[in-house]
């Protein structure tokens, strides 16, 4: 009669170890399961920053190279004009001065032929 309460007590016992050693086997799964989600998240969260900064960085320097572009053709077109307008105002100076010497001769001739008419 001891000797089957005696194996019936290790039974137990050994039933009770393999039970807490599977429950602290699977906590520590469980645990390594969370650690690694969490680096798997941080990572994620890593790249996805990491990736909106390059898009950001690439987006502000094409604006910056666009302004620049932009910046150089308004100052040719304004360069431009400025030629066109300063070459318009020198035509239209020489025509009067020509308009105007043309006149004069034009009305000293007639005084001189009055004169002598």
């Amino acid at each position: 009669m001891v000797v089957v309460v005696a194996v019936v007590v290790v039974v137990v016992v050994v039933v009770v170890v393999v039970v807490v050693v599977i429950v602290v086997v699977l906590l520590v799964v469980m645990v390594l399961i969370v650690v690694v989600v969490v680096v798997v998240e941080v990572v994620v969260v890593v790249v996805v920053v990491v990736i909106v900064v390059v898009v950001v960085v690439v987006v502000v320097v094409v604006v910056v190279i666009v302004v620049v572009v932009v910046v150089k053709v308004v100052m040719v077109v304004v360069v431009v004009v400025a030629v066109v307008v300063a070459v318009a105002v020198v035509v239209v100076v020489v025509v009067v001065v020509v308009v105007v010497v043309v006149v004069v001769k034009v009305v000293v001739i007639l005084v001189v032929a009055a004169t002598i008419g």
